[in-house]
Order: C-alpha cells, then sequence, then structure tokens
C-alpha cells in the first residue's frame, strides 16, 4: 500500500465532485421557513471543516464498487450528525471559538445552540429515512447515541484529575472512533460486501477515529492559537486531562500531581502554570508516549484495508492514517 506523506486535497481527489455534492446536500436540507437556521447553517458551512468522516464514507463505498447517490445522502447524514454534536460540544465546554471563529453559542447563545443542535440530529435521521435500509439506520441510530454518552461520560470526568489511561480511550472511542467506524462500515454495506469485510472497515475506521482524537489532543498541547483557531490546552483550561497529561501524572513526582490537579480543579491555567507543565511533558516525553500509541494505531488501521485487493481507493483510505499523523491543525 502507497504511504507517502499526501496532503488531504490529494487523497481526497478522486471524491472532490462527491464531496462537494454532500456539501449542496448539507445546504439544501438545512433550509427552513424559520430563517436563522439556514443563516446559522451557512455560518457553520464556511467555518473550513475537514469532512473526513464523509470522506471515509464516500471512500469505502468506492473501494466496495459502490457508485450510487446513496453515498452522498449519508454521507450528508453524517456531517449533520458531527456538526450536532460540535454545536452542543461547545456550548457544554463554554468554547468561545471554533477554527479561530466565534462559536455558535458565542454567536447567537445558548438557547438557539441548543435547539439548533437538536434541529440537526432530527434531520439527519429523517434524512437517513429517506431511503429504507434499516440496517444503515440502526447504525447511524447506534453511533449518536454512543457520541452523546461519550459527552456524558466525559463531563462525568471534568474537573476529575484521577482520569485512568482506560477511562479516557472509552471516551474517546464514544466520542470519535464509533463514527469514523460507523462511516466506514456503511460505504461496505452499500457495496453489498461480506460480513468479513464491512468488520475490517469498520476497524480501519474504528483505529482512525482514535488516532485523530490523540492526534488532536496532542495538538491542543503543542500547536499554537493561530494554528488551532482556540487557545492553547484548551483542555486542561475546561478540566479535562487526556493522554500525554494523564501519562504525566503516572510518571512525575507528587507535587507535579498536585500542581496538574490544582488546574484541573479550578479550570483555570495561568501562563505561568503552563509554562512548567508544557517543560513537564517535554522532560518525561509523554507527548511522545503518546504519539507513538497514535502511530501503532494508525499502522493497524491500515492494516484491516489488507483484505482488500490493490486500488486507487485502498491507497487513499491508507494515505488518511499517515495524513492524521502529520497534520498540523
Amino acid at each position: 500500500m502507497e504511504n507517502t506523506s499526501r496532503t488531504l486535497s490529494e487523497i481526497f481527489e478522486p471524491i472532490r465532485d462527491d464531496l462537494a455534492r454532500v456539501d449542496t446536500e448539507f445546504a439544501r436540507h438545512v433550509q427552513s421557513k424559520v430563517e436563522l437556521i439556514p443563516r446559522i447553517g451557512k455560518y457553520i458551512q464556511s467555518s473550513g471543516g475537514k469532512r473526513i468522516r464523509p470522506a471515509v464514507l464516500l471512500m469505502a463505498g468506492r473501494l466496495c464498487g459502490y457508485t450510487g447517490d446513496r453515498a452522498v445522502l449519508y454521507a450528508a447524514v453524517v456531517e449533520f450528525i458531527h456538526t450536532a454534536t460540535l454545536v452542543h460540544d461547545d456550548i457544554i465546554d463554554d468554547a468561545e471559538l471554533r477554527r479561530g471563529r466565534l462559536a455558535v453559542h458565542s454567536q447567537w447563545g445558548n438557547d438557539i445552540s441548543v435547539l439548533l443542535g437538536d434541529y440537526l440530529y432530527i434531520k439527519s435521521m429523517a434524512l437517513a429515512l429517506t431511503h429504507d435500509e434499516l440496517e444503515i439506520i440502526r447504525l447511524l441510530c447506534d453511533v449518536t447515541l454512543r457520541m452523546i454518552e461519550g459527552e456524558l461520560y466525559q463531563l462525568t470526568k471534568n474537573g476529575d484529575p484521577d482520569v485512568t489511561e482506560e477511562e479516557h480511550f472509552e471516551i474517546i472511542r464514544r466520542k470519535t472512533a464509533f463514527l469514523f467506524s460507523g462511516c466506514a462500515r456503511i460505504g461496505a454495506m452499500l457495496g453489498s460486501q461480506s460480513e468479513a469485510r464491512v468488520e475490517a472497515l469498520g476497524e480501519y475506521g474504528f483505529k482512525l477515529g482514535i488516532a485523530f482524537q490523540l492526534v488532536d489532543d496532542l495538538l491542543d498541547l503543542t500547536g499554537t492559537v493561530q494554528s488551532l483557531g482556540k487557545p492553547v490546552a484548551s483542555d486542561l483550561r475546561e478540566g479535562k486531562i487526556t493522554l500525554p497529561v494523564i501519562a504525566l501524572m503516572n510518571r512525575a513526582a507528587p507535587e507535579v500531581r498536585a500542581l496538574i490537579a490544582d488546574v484541573v480543579r479550578e479550570r483555570s491555567l495561568s501562563p505561568e502554570r503552563w509554562q512548567e507543565i508544557s517543560a513537564l511533558l517535554a522532560e518525561y516525553r509523554t507527548i511522545d508516549y503518546a504519539y507513538d500509541r497514535a502511530v501503532q494505531l494508525a499502522r493497524e488501521a491500515k492494516e484491516h484495508l489488507l483484505v482488500f485487493p490493490p486500488s486507487p481507493e485502498r491507497d487513499a483510505l491508507a494515505a488518511l492514517p499517515d495524513y492524521v499523523l502529520m497534520r498540523d491543525r
């Protein structure tokens, strides 16, 4: 399989037109007589998301020989679900910015944003129901429920400095990995593949999703305000600890644990405290530790593609984990 590093636009080139159709579908189905809904929908669409989840679905469908219109429709459903979770997550986290712009709730308030997120969830299922494919609809419902459970579980752990690695990975699996897995599975299901191939693509998406989130967590600690479009170490400021910080607390002296515990409980991170924690992350090499876990998962994700014969579509899906490891935002 091809392993050279490629840009996202190069990887997605074969499905560029389909991704444009997904955007068109999203805009078409967010229309409403309540003028505020399409206005906010347009604001969200113009914020520059990568569309990785819809792209996984579209490319998986291509890999499995599917060429019909339903892939675009289900990719739009996935984009509705993902967008709904982002709108709600930003309210929960009280995040002022997303991708360098005001988050929806910062612009329109919490009341409107909660209802908009609800609207997007229901719209996603209404859209999915336009085709009578119960197995896919069940999968989409299951994925959505797991994502909401993940958000609830994370909320119970916010401000808790004693979160374990396994608890953290359970949050990642629910909040991120199951949707990636669902996208890949739907592509295989549309292509009427064997259960073994559906499972292989599901595992590919699952491990890609965990790697994606681990890198996202790393960027939160190593990026810049300019590249992230939000403050550095936002997770710590919101009382969340991710894998590099969990590993640091496991390895460092009690006074380091006490420092981080204070930050997490108080949900307050001064420049001085951040400078100290950043130096400790480097000293104990826990950024490297978390990145190595992402590398291993990316490698395993690609191995699941080997049940398919060589093809440009397989190469594109194999290039995606490499892109995830190399991205800087």
